[in-house]
């Protein structure tokens, strides 16, 4: 099966790491600098969460206190073809005038 590499990954991650961990696909990923990884025989390999098959048209808008933007303190995370901001342990997606709630994930701590 092909998969896409974190390429010349210095750090260990750990569960007592720092880094923002998430149950994905029956392992844990790593959130770091935009990167969404967990360790594979060894190298690190680079993951996306998965759109669902909704409807793309149906638009599930939440009311957020933060507008999101590259310095606003939330982390990205690669969702399908885009990136998603992790908020309290949900994926909140900027699009046009409004935030579209993207569904939950699980956030290890």
């Amino acid at each position: 099966m092909a998969h896409h590499t974190h390429e010349n990954h210095q750090h260990e991650h750990s569960m007592a790491c720092g880094h923002t961990k998430i149950k994905h696909n029956g392992h844990i990923d790593y959130i770091h600098d935009g990167h969404l990884h967990h360790k594979h025989e060894d190298h690190w390999d680079e993951c996306a969460i998965e759109v669902s098959e909704t409807n793309p048209e149906e638009c599930n808008y939440v009311e957020a206190a933060c507008q999101h933007h590259e310095d606003c303190g939330h982390e990205l995370v690669p969702h399908g073809d885009h990136y998603d901001y992790l908020v309290d342990g949900r994926l909140h997606h900027v699009h046009g005038d409004h935030i579209d709630d993207h569904g939950p994930v699980e956030v290890i701590k």
